[in-house]
């Protein structure tokens, strides 16, 4: 099996692991709004998905440079699952509490900082910097299937059924990852470890990788600006959409909306770029925050499909062009070290967004364009008076504010020079 058929392997897994994930993510925003009501309870369960796995982060990136990255990746898996198991379980005797899918999701998310810095060195592992771009875009078809397949499929099996069947399924979709992750790790020589070195030398190493080079931290830096306008889009989105309609329109939009993900991932997977990504990266990012200050101005559902399919459209470039300016600055020996530490400080913006958005919604934005607000007769002329209203004006300013960032960014030489002095443009300058 060559190179590109065992990272496939792996992606297949990556996948499959995508959808269960995505049906669990779907299926606990919609319960826990139709419990409470509260877009910050929505918020507080996304906030704990995420914190701990950020918060492991960068020792998880050490560990991924100290250990068998395959290794990790399969235990990481393996374990996750038992968070999810608690809350089947929880809902199995009666009605989750929101404080048990909080200790549930944040246990589950212990576990699965393994996987991300792991997973990313293991594609260095196994590509050359020519098959960086295209795998870029087929990581992130993987990525897309958790917005475009899980949604709609989720909000059928709603239907028909209720949340404990999509943990099932969810639950179940570890051991497929997990058999094509040792499939993989059979195929490669075990990881040779230094066990001189210390673990915090080691991650004095990472730091330096990222800090070392100029552009490399600046770029990480202004990331986790864009994980704030990305976090805020991300938290209020479906409660925005669900104060107007069921999860049922909820699933099939946000299905259709994914499908500019998809498409536009399949488009790069078929190019080989080999330059312009810093102008690429703005420009996505320009356009990504135009279609996210459209997203929120009506209840309309054309309106949200078509602007949030060309908002999705926008995702895999900037993310190939962010992939491709740190992985070829980076030394292989330090990408998992490195990963896990850019991960930390670039999603810092996320904990931001899933701690605040949720407060903001449902205390400041949405009592603002109620009916008799403090801007029901200006702002609401515009964005519609509602409950869901506030959601939406608030969504529309991080997509302003996103644009303003994209703009900033490419004005920032040490991004520019990033792409001349890279490991791949080195190697085409010596062809």
């Amino acid at each position: 099996m060559n190179q590109f058929r065992k990272f496939l392997l792996l992606w297949s897994g990556d996948f499959i692991s995508a959808i269960g994930s995505g049906l669990t993510s779907f299926g606990l925003g919609v319960y826990i709004f139709q419990q409470t009501g509260q877009v910050s309870y929505m918020a507080l369960v996304t906030l704990l998905a995420f914190l701990p796995s950020l918060l492991l982060s960068v020792p998880a990136g050490v560990l991924a440079d100290r250990y068998d990255r395959r290794l990790l990746m399969v235990i990481g898996d393996s374990f996750s699952a038992i968070g999810l198991l608690y809350i089947l379980v929880c809902l199995t005797r009666g009605q989750a509490q929101v404080w048990q899918i909080c200790a549930g999701v944040a246990v589950s998310s212990v576990f699965t900082s393994l996987l991300e810095p792991s997973y990313k060195a293991t594609i260095t592992d196994l590509l050359t910097p020519e098959q960086y771009s295209k795998a870029s875009g087929l990581v992130q078809v993987a990525g897309s299937a958790k917005y475009l397949i899980s949604p709609i499929l989720a909000g059928f099996l709603l239907t028909i059924s209720d949340i404990r069947l999509l943990l099932v399924l969810d639950i179940g979709t570890f051991f497929v990852t997990v058999t094509t992750t040792l499939a993989v790790r059979k195929g490669l020589p075990s990881k040779k470890t230094n066990q001189a070195s210390s673990f915090v030398s080691e991650f004095k190493d990472g730091f330096r990788a990222v800090t070392g080079k100029k552009g490399v931290m600046t770029l990480v830096v202004m990331g986790s600006v864009v994980t704030l306008c990305l976090g805020i889009i991300q938290t209020l989105a479906s409660p925005m959409i669900l104060s107007f309609t069921g999860s049922d329109t909820l699933g099939t939009l946000m299905t259709i909306i994914a499908l500019g993900m998809l498409a536009s991932s399949i488009v790069l997977g078929g190019l080989s770029i080999k330059k312009g990504y810093a102008r690429m990266l703005s420009l996505s990012l320009f356009g990504s925050g135009v279609f996210m200050a459209v997203f929120g101005l009506r209840e309309n559902i054309w309106m949200i499909g078509i602007s949030g399919f060309l908002l999705f459209a926008m995702f895999p470039f900037a993310n190939a062009s962010l992939d491709f300016l740190l992985r070829t600055n980076i030394d292989n020996n330090l990408q998992g070290r490195a990963w896990g530490l850019i991960g930390f400080i670039s999603q810092l913006g996320y904990v931001a967004a899933y701690a605040l958005s949720g407060v903001l919604a449902d205390y400041l934005f949405t009592p603002l364009l109620l009916p008799g607000g403090a801007l029901a007769g200006t702002v609401g002329t515009v964005f519609g008076v509602g409950a869901g209203r506030g959601i939406g004006f608030l969504i529309t300013m991080a997509g302003l504010f996103l644009c303003v960032t994209a703009v900033f960014l490419f004005g920032i030489k040490s991004i520019r020079g990033l792409e001349k002095g890279s490991v791949y443009e080195k190697q085409n300058d010596l062809e």
